[in-house]
């Protein structure tokens, strides 16, 4: 079936529906002669009249009422799908998807999703936590949030925060214990809590800066751990040295659990971005939760 012939479907559905050419193509948005060549290429392409008209009423034909009788259904349930799509482009429904990393979360946006959804009860937000680079369309997302150094080209960013300094940090009885490194190179002598980044990605190379230069530090240790939140309760435990936002730690910093070393070495990326795809119209959803982050980033 080409769009012609469907075309032609709804607006004999319409017609019969309303028994009238004028008020079938005024809700079809066309000219009544419009509809009309729609009927006309349909019952050619039929070989049979569908419709019946006068100057005063239009009804359907024998074959026109036996055709929708079978085909009506069908015919309904476009218009049903027809109208839930449009409501998406009316108001702002149904489900966000997020992608974001687990540690952004309570440090940032808890109270803002929090404040979106009793603003906006008809949308339900699914957050996903993943720590790894996602492709938001080929996984059905309708945004991401990541920091800057690994978004993707085709994307339209948002910048949310930053700069975001990055330092490393452990609890004052391991380091009373195995000692306060001066210098990032002395990580090599220390157990090093690390993070892995879906199924392969190892961050192993932590990155600092020295002078306006930046270097890597490639550390090791006895523990891997795939949830930065649970490497940060490890690391307040006592167990080792961890590699993280600082704003993700600041309230153990402030509290005494953990303690930054080798502050005079931290480096920081330009911060983390909302990202999503280049679309010519963005879902009324989507937009209104720009919006609200843009308000939220403005009060603070």
């Amino acid at each position: 079936m080409n769009k012609n012939q469907l075309d032609g479907l709804i607006a004999l559905k319409l017609i019969a529906t309303k028994r009238n050419f004028s008020a079938a193509a005024e809700e079809l948005g066309v000219s009544p002669p419009a509809i009309s060549k729609m009927i006309k290429q349909l019952e050619a392409r039929l070989g049979v009249a569908l419709l019946s008209r006068t100057t005063r009423s239009t009804s359907l034909t024998e074959a026109g009422a036996l055709f929708l009788s079978e085909a009506g259904p069908g015919l309904e349930q476009i218009f049903s799908a027809l109208g839930h799509v449009k409501s998406y482009s009316d108001k702002p429904s149904g489900l966000l998807r997020l992608s974001l990393p687990r540690l952004i979360y309570p440090s940032y946006l808890a109270p803002i999703v929090s404040s979106f959804v009793k603003k906006y009860p008809e949308i339900t937000v699914d957050l996903f936590f993943d720590d790894t680079q996602v492709d938001v369309v080929e996984k059905g997302f309708d945004a991401g949030i990541r920091l800057s150094d690994i978004l993707a080209n085709d994307m339209i960013a948002l910048k949310l925060f930053g700069p975001v300094k990055f330092v490393t940090a452990a609890s004052p009885k391991y380091l009373d214990r195995a000692g306060r490194p001066k210098h990032p190179k002395e990580l090599l002598a220390h157990n090093c809590i690390r993070v892995r980044f879906g199924e392969a990605e190892l961050y192993d190379r932590w990155e600092f800066e020295s002078k306006g230069k930046p270097f890597e530090v490639k550390v090791t240790g006895s523990l891997i751990f795939n949830d930065t939140n649970l490497m940060i309760t490890a690391a307040t435990g006592g167990t080792g040295i961890i590699y993280v936002p600082e704003a993700a730690i600041k309230d153990k910093i402030n509290t005494g659990k953990l303690e930054v070393v080798l502050n005079q070495y931290s480096a920081a990326s330009t911060g983390f971005y909302l990202y999503y795809p280049k679309k010519s119209q963005v879902l009324p959803k989507l937009r209104v939760f720009i919006d609200h982050i843009k308000a939220s980033a403005e009060r603070l």
